[in-house]
């Protein structure tokens, strides 16, 4: 008799264990996030085509962009607060050329938004770029956007946290782009959310296993 109690015993142990690891997987998979991807998609400066050597688009010192942002989760919404956008010319990444304000949006469940918009530079050598392209180099601009967010999950919104990413953009005789397909901004920081919560949840397998071996 006492042997059978043990074994019942051992069985609810286990069976508490297998249920408490699944609903640990359960809730991890439920509140496990993603940043959003941000891209250039369109980067146009018209000084730079040497095709149009009129005198308006020589004096045209202004940079034409399309920035996508991409939230790829099927079940969170993301609240951005306002994104700043800064752009830089060629090495000398210290002094911005350009700078532009997006205000704060709610993206839905795996939504693309795209912000189009020009800005009139300052600080750019013309004369040095549109020497460099003509004689069949390409000049690099860079794009660097930062912003806050945070997710919606369910009803309830997740703590702010910081989203900064940039990417350089080689720009041709054309004055476009070199990359005809969207160049991703990127970061070389993890996500911080999605890192504490895989350490939660392998926190949780590891207590789950302690008790199974005592």
């Amino acid at each position: 008799m006492a042997e059978s109690g043990g074994a019942g015993r051992g069985n609810c142990c286990c069976s508490f264990i297998f249920t408490s690891g699944l609903t640990a997987l359960f809730l991890w998979l439920s509140l496990r996030t993603s940043k959003p991807t941000c891209s250039v998609q369109n980067f146009l400066v018209p000084s730079l085509n040497k095709t149009d050597n009129s005198t308006t688009t020589r004096n045209n010192h202004t940079i034409f962009f399309d920035i996508k942002l991409d939230n790829g989760m099927k079940d969170k919404g993301v609240h951005y607060d306002t994104i700043n956008l800064t752009f830089f010319y060629d090495q000398n990444y210290s002094f911005p050329i350009a700078t532009y304000t997006v205000p704060g949006f709610y993206q839905g469940h795996n939504k693309h938004t795209s912000r189009k918009a020009v800005v009139e530079t300052n600080g750019v050598p013309w004369e040095a770029a549109f020497e460099a392209v003509s004689n069949g180099s390409t000049v690099a601009f860079r794009v660097g956007l930062a912003t806050r967010v945070k997710f919606k999950i369910l009803v309830f919104y997740t703590k702010r946290h910081s989203l900064i990413v940039k990417a350089d953009i080689p720009v041709n005789d054309f004055g476009k782009k070199v990359n005809k397909k969207g160049i991703k901004l990127k970061s070389n920081s993890p996500h911080p959310l999605s890192h504490r919560l895989r350490l939660e949840f392998l926190g949780v397998i590891f207590i789950a296993l302690i008790i199974f071996l005592l």
